[in-house]
């Protein structure tokens, strides 16, 4: 099933805001890797400094802590959109492409709804967090903004969650072309 592509104006505003959606979600897994790489220094300099020079960074467990906070919730956004998170497939396997796309449109919506529940309980973990001034053992730095970058990846997720679904309804072509890239074998 592939949309015909319209032509004129109207299919240059759409191929537009196309190409400005894929940049919005390929920036959004980059953010989430940068992340995952500052948490790799981290660990990794961490131990380097603790097992061969008897140093330990100040905080370093308090940063990795948090760290792995942002993380976990950049790591949603990055695979919410592109359904690489771990899945349970026994039923849809086995249904026609009709049956699959409306199981694919539930399952999204329902992974909408929790996770719209969850940035707002984590927005408002991020206030009282910064209402109650809590802050790191040794540098006594603030862990607000540490909640605040992750509850930002939280409203990625939010959003690329509802450009998933969005495609997933209207242009269903776009997310079998992005499911084949993110399937591709890695070389």
């Amino acid at each position: 099933m592939h949309a015909v592509p319209a032509t004129g104006k109207a299919g240059q505003m759409a191929s537009t805001v196309t190409r400005y959606m894929n940049r919005f979600i390929d920036s959004i897994e980059w953010i989430a890797a940068f992340f995952i790489g500052v948490v790799a220094l981290d660990v990794f300099f961490t131990v380097l400094l603790r097992y061969f020079f008897g140093f330990t960074i100040p905080d370093a467990y308090d940063f990795g802590m948090l760290m792995l906070g942002i993380v976990i919730f950049w790591g949603i956004a990055a695979t919410s959109y592109r359904g690489t998170h771990i899945t349970v497939d026994l039923l849809w396997a086995n249904v026609s492409p009709r049956w699959q796309r409306a199981i694919d449109v539930f399952a999204t919506l329902v992974l909408l709804f929790v996770v719209v529940v969850q940035t707002y309980t984590l927005f408002d973990k991020t206030i009282s967090t910064r209402d109650a001034n809590l802050q790191t053992f040794e540098l006594r730095l603030p862990v607000w903004p540490f909640y605040l970058i992750a509850w930002i990846g939280d409203v990625a997720a939010v959003l690329l969650i509802v450009v998933r679904t969005y495609r997933l309804i209207f242009h269903p072509d776009l997310m079998a072309r992005d499911h084949a890239v993110a399937a591709r074998p890695v070389e």
